[in-house]
């Protein structure tokens, strides 16, 4: 099965986002891909309050949009993530995955949120828009068992145990990732997430400045279970492409049976 990433330099013009993000997943269905994912903060991205008046109800226009694509170009979309309406103060930061009928087969609102202050690199705290969400979830497609989380989720390896322990097989992630920390911890981090659950991770992400002084380091991957890129974006919007082969997953954890070998009783 071929997957795709989607890589955006989303800004504060949603119609215009939402045209070039229709555009790259008719491109990456054309060129096979059956799972096709978005990142963060897709269709509006803004640090400011603003952005809450971009909040949607979910079934709502976006996600109306996407599930007709899904539905004509017979691929499963997943949104990556965009604000969905809590109330005049906050939102969540939902991700939607539509399957290839164009229905909603799952929802996550994230739960690990953006709040760091670290000297001379970065500051910003994502609590002061967004409500966490407080549910894992997973997501058993007639792809595939797929598990779902949003950037932030990356740095905390408790969630990816679960989904991992749920039954996922693709871990999707998409992202708005900080330049700063990206350079030093993305891969690294995106590939430990793999080996650890030997799974394989979808990452998409926003690259450049979306206006605001704030840049997004991008570098979409896909990585398979033995933590090898097997597709790499380049510096620009774009999409990447690669094969799933849920036979590998099994062999590889047969073989290296380390899930297997857990002690879970002495943790």
């Amino acid at each position: 099965m071929l997957v795709s990433a989607i890589q955006l330099n989303s800004k504060q013009d949603k119609e215009e986002n939402l045209r070039k993000a229709i555009s790259y997943i008719e491109k990456a269905a054309d060129a096979g891909a059956k799972l096709i994912v978005l990142p963060e903060y897709m269709n509006y991205i803004s640090s400011k309050k603003q952005a809450l008046e971009h909040a949607e109800t979910i079934p709502g226009p976006t996600t109306n949009l996407l599930m007709e694509k899904a539905k004509e170009l017979n691929v499963f979309i997943h949104c990556g993530s965009i604000l969905e309406y809590y109330d005049n103060e906050r939102a969540y930061n939902t991700s939607v995955l539509i399957n290839d009928n164009g229905e909603i087969e799952a929802k996550y609102r994230k739960i690990h949120l953006f709040d760091i202050d670290v000297e001379g690199v970065a500051s910003y705290k994502e609590s002061d828009l967004i409500k966490a969400g407080d549910e894992i979830v997973t997501a058993d497609t007639s792809i595939g068992k797929i598990g779902l989380s949003i950037c932030y989720d990356l740095r905390f390896p408790e969630l990816f145990r679960n989904l991992m322990l749920q039954g996922s097989e693709i871990l999707v992630l998409p992202a708005a990732f900080n330049q700063n920390t990206g350079i030093h911890h993305w891969e690294t981090l995106l590939k430990a997430r793999a080996i650890e659950n030997q799974c394989y991770v979808i990452a998409a992400g926003q690259i450049g400045s979306y206006g605001e002084g704030s840049s997004t380091f991008g570098s979409s991957m896909i990585i398979d279970p033995w933590g090898i890129v097997i597709a790499r974006a380049s510096d620009t919007e774009g999409f990447i492409t690669a094969e799933v082969d849920k036979e590998y997953i099994t062999r590889l954890r047969q073989q290296l049976p380390c899930l297997a070998n857990r002690k879970p009783h002495l943790y």
